[in-house]
């Protein structure tokens, strides 16, 4: 297997920091860059939505770029909206003006939040090129209008790029805040006993971490220019059923939970065609949600005793579950 020189923006994310391991532990040469201050081997603080900063990201050649640096989530784009654009489209189109100058191959990580108000049964990538699209949300729009970027340069100066939208990845080392993904939001706020809401007649696909990255890092092994795959799982689960399975695990109060009707912002199911990540990613789910989501709450769980704002030790976190248990009663 060839090794190659390998850039990942946002490489101190959910994804980009297990990326960056497992691209190592191939034997590539890894290089990264992202927003924090820190003193890492390879690692380049920058901004990506500032043209001068990645000059010297890019003073040095890599054969691949993973792109994974982005502002993530459907409310934070409503929130922080001008931050969200500046990042996502002023900063993607900073990247594809680099791989114009200097050739590298493009992998970009778009999401499932692309496909919009589409009400299919199973979404395969070509949906997009057929059909009318309405996204219901900033993030997704700015997702979207990624890939058109994408799209244009390609035709317009023969660029090398693969696109891949994500499904739902989930599992340790996601940090929480008010923004990450669902299976974060509801496992921390089961631990600490902070309500949550609950759409019903939602429906997603999930996908263990342990699982996600293994196929995330074949695309530069396995890279077909122009592709387009979706990443995500197999196990077409309720909103309702996961969050029930959380309140199982954890033992926290089902009273936390107000449940709503409908989210207008968001697209009503989301069930991936995965079989081209399986013909040409070696794409595979071994994780199930009741395997995965004890193994995440057990990483909470230490995390947060040992290294969490709030130093909690187990005594000191049963007490404030118990004490959230009896405000509910």
């Amino acid at each position: 297997m060839a090794k190659f020189k390998i850039l990942v923006t946002g490489c101190k994310g959910t994804l980009g920091t297990p990326l960056v391991a497992e691209l190592k532990r191939r034997g590539h040469e890894v290089w990264g860059c992202d927003l924090q201050h820190q003193k890492d081997d390879n690692y380049i603080r920058a901004d990506i939505a500032n043209y001068r900063q990645l000059e010297r990201v890019f003073s040095q050649n890599y054969d691949f770029v993973y792109h994974l640096a982005a502002e993530f989530g459907r409310i934070n784009g409503e929130e922080y909206y001008d931050t969200l654009w500046e990042t996502n489209v002023i900063g993607t189109r900073n990247i594809l003006e680099f791989q114009k100058l200097y050739g590298f191959k493009l992998i970009f990580a778009s999401s499932s939040e692309i496909y919009g108000d589409k009400h299919l049964d199973i979404l395969s990538e070509d949906v997009p090129l057929h059909q009318s699209i309405i996204q219901h949300n900033d993030y997704a729009t700015t997702k979207w209008v990624n890939e058109v970027q994408i799209m244009n340069f390609e035709k317009r100066f023969n660029t090398e790029t693969v696109r891949c939208r994500f499904f739902n990845a989930y599992g340790p080392g996601e940090k929480y805040h008010h923004y990450r993904s669902v299976v974060c939001l509801f496992c921390y706020r089961a631990l600490f006993g902070i309500p949550w809401q609950v759409y019903e007649g939602y429906h997603r696909v999930f996908m263990y971490i342990d699982d996600f990255i293994p196929t995330l890092a074949n695309v530069c092994e396995k890279f077909k220019a122009g592709e387009v795959y979706n990443i995500g799982g197999e196990e077409y689960r309720s909103v309702h059923e996961l969050s029930d399975l959380i309140l199982s695990i954890t033992g926290a109060n089902k009273n936390l939970v107000e449940y709503l009707p409908q989210d207008v912002h968001n697209t009503l199911n989301k069930r991936p065609d995965v079989s081209k990540a399986k013909r040409d990613l070696n794409h595979k789910l071994t994780v199930r949600l009741e395997e995965g989501i004890p193994k995440t709450i057990e990483w909470m769980k230490q995390f947060y005793f040992e290294n969490g704002i709030k130093n909690l030790t187990k005594p000191t976190f049963n007490k404030v579950m118990e004490t959230g248990r009896r405000n509910l009663l």
